[in-house]
């Protein structure tokens, strides 16, 4: 990864953390985006840190309008961004719901690939990973609004894949089950959580899509569902 500027989006997340050092400890330079994130948060000359949001089109090209102009291109883009809401049947779910799981996470996906990816092109070249859900393709009860957001963040991967492979891009979707984050033993506190998936795993996924070895591989949905299969 040395040599390498990657843009992780919710650097400071439950995964996001683990993507962010996985990536520094293999040389890559990282720019960190979040709405509440500090260069503190990773001590060192290789991570930058963007405060700001990629919820509109706008705010996402000013974004990496920004890091090209001060590190000249992306070369990779793990887009870590999501949300989750959950609980009833389709039938009780509020149209509010549904379009916030859709503004969250296929929208500011929209707008961050649309924003990247011209320059990817213009590069030669790139590696994009985004996360889905095992609810994508595999979902329960009460997850209607989630897992059908999320299964469009697939779907637009795939297409991505397919749209730029003679242009050097690969783009990949992972798809895990219920990760081991702060966020989520806070949510299920009662939970068994020896059957979650670590972040640790996740990250390093996503650290051999970035490199040399996963230069192959695109347009795969891959799952990531640990013990909990």
């Amino acid at each position: 990864m040395d040599g390498k500027i990657a843009l992780v989006t919710g650097a400071n997340g439950g995964l996001g953390t683990s993507v962010t050092k996985a990536l520094l400890d293999a040389g890559a330079t990282v720019i960190g985006l979040s709405r509440n994130i500090s260069p503190s948060d990773f001590p060192g000359p290789n991570f930058f840190a963007v405060r700001a949001e990629i919820s509109s089109a706008a705010s996402a090209q000013t974004v990496v309008d920004a890091i090209i102009a001060r590190h000249k291109r992306i070369d990779i883009l793990a887009h870590l961004v999501g949300g989750f809401a959950g609980g009833p049947r389709v039938d009780e779910t509020d149209a509010g719901t549904f379009q916030q799981m859709f503004d969250v996470n296929v929208n500011a996906a929209f707008f961050i690939l649309r924003a990247v990816i011209p320059q990817m092109r213009q590069a030669g070249g790139g590696r994009i990973i985004a996360i889905g859900s095992r609810a994508a393709e595999d979902p329960g009860p009460g997850v209607g609004a989630y897992g059908a957001s999320k299964a469009a963040v697939v779907s637009l991967i795939k297409t991505v894949a397919r749209e730029n492979k003679e242009a050097g891009i690969t783009a990949n979707a992972i798809l895990p089950g219920t990760m081991d984050t702060p966020a989520n033993r806070k949510a299920m506190p009662k939970a068994d959580v020896s059957s979650w998936v670590q972040t640790e795993s996740v990250a390093s996924l996503i650290l051999w899509l970035s490199g040399g070895a996963g230069k192959d591989v695109t347009g795969a949905a891959i799952p990531v569902y640990g013990r909990g299969l």
